[in-house]
């Protein structure tokens, strides 16, 4: 087939870029397709790479995947140090805390379930907690350490994949509206202005655009769950707020705050699936009330940014990662929740390594994009 580029990628958020820098490592010749890349979720995403503390109840089929995305990020972020840009990329672990009895529970048993799957996280005194993050206020009752968790900025972060793509691989900045396929074979991407990209192999990354495009062999499941995300500036006079990521539930809401280098702090984040795209009022106020009765300082930050973006959820909170059955040449890799920027080097490894018709990880099936379809 004769072809323009060996892979085209839809899609120039972070698992986009990821899958795309990951194919011009191996040799291929990229094109990446978005109107306006890295502006979505990646956007706002706080960049925890936190396997232990991400953890969720009846997602623990998860850890394969994400423990396996955790150990390659260093590698996968030396790839890049030739762009110049600093990633942001922290080890320094995160602190959870819980504000009442029901909260204390529900972190001792989650830490029970950790445990069963050999992640490291300890319970530790209030006593320590404070001597590693002297912020920590009064009304904390519990506290773990996930020492393993470690974080990204995930906006240098697509900064320096968008440098890299660029000055190795081609962007094209428009939307795509489909496939072309020519029978069981997808044989390209067809582009807003009606032109054809032709491509060897075609992977769809957009998010939750991927739902809409014309031609795919099977429907996308995807859900927009919107979140109010929060960006507060600390003084000169409390700096640093905090050296760890701190996470904690508040009453049964969980609440984080991730520290960047640049003296900011990044305060998140609700869920809410009403279908608006609307900061909300409410959201904002529960984030910094929480955040309050955990950090008391919070209240004496510059609120600096608010932002509202829709992460793409899935039936199951599982990605939709892998080749599409029955159908050549094609690859999903969107519905990535919570989870886009600690899945980042792994799905862009299992992609590029299907693409070039290797196999895929242990219980890849799972994440099947047909998985689905009726019958």
């Amino acid at each position: 087939m004769e072809t323009d580029v060996d892979v085209a990628v839809v899609g120039g958020g972070i698992i986009g870029l990821g899958i795309a820098w990951e194919a011009i490592r191996r040799g291929h010749t990229v094109t990446v397709i978005d109107p306006d890349p890295a502006a979505g979720a990646t956007h706002a995403a706080a960049g925890m790479i936190a396997p232990a503390s991400e953890l969720h109840y009846r997602e623990e089929h998860l850890l394969r995947l994400t423990l396996d995305s955790a150990a390659r990020y260093p590698e996968f972020l030396a790839s890049l140090t030739w762009t110049g840009i600093d990633p942001g990329f922290q080890r320094t672990g995160t602190i959870v805390l819980g504000f009442d009895g029901a909260d204390r529970q529900a972190l001792a048993d989650l830490q029970a379930v950790q445990a069963r799957n050999s992640l490291v996280v300890e319970q530790v005194s209030l006593r320590e907690a404070r001597r590693s993050e002297p912020m920590i206020g009064p009304a904390a009752t519990a506290a773990f350490r996930a020492p393993e968790d470690h974080q990204v900025d995930p906006r240098k972060l697509a900064a320096a994949l968008l440098a890299a793509v660029t000055s190795r691989g081609t962007l094209v900045r428009a939307a795509a509206t489909g496939v072309e396929r020519d029978g069981s074979h997808v044989t390209g991407v067809r582009l807003a202005d009606g032109s054809v990209l032709r491509a060897g192999s075609t992977t769809i990354a957009n998010g939750l655009a991927a739902a809409g495009l014309a031609g795919l062999p099977c429907r996308l499941p995807l859900r927009p769950v919107y979140g109010d995300i929060l960006r507060l500036r600390v003084p000169e006079a409390l700096q640093p707020l905090l050296t760890h990521t701190v996470r904690g539930l508040v009453r049964g809401h969980p609440v984080y705050m991730v520290p960047r280098t640049d003296g900011t702090v990044v305060l998140g984040a609700t869920m809410r699936e009403d279908g608006s795209n609307a900061v909300s009022a409410g959201g904002v106020y529960q984030l910094l009330r929480d955040a309050q009765q955990l950090i008391p300082a919070v209240s004496e930050l510059e609120l600096v940014e608010v932002l509202c973006r829709a992460r793409p959820g899935t039936p199951d909170n599982a990605p939709l990662l892998g080749q599409v059955e029955g159908c050549d040449r094609l690859l999903i890799a969107t519905g990535f929740f919570r989870h886009g920027v600690l899945l980042t080097p792994t799905a862009a490894a299992v992609c590029v390594d299907l693409l070039e018709g290797k196999p895929g990880p242990p219980g890849l099936e799972r994440y099947t994009p047909n998985r689905f379809e009726e019958g």
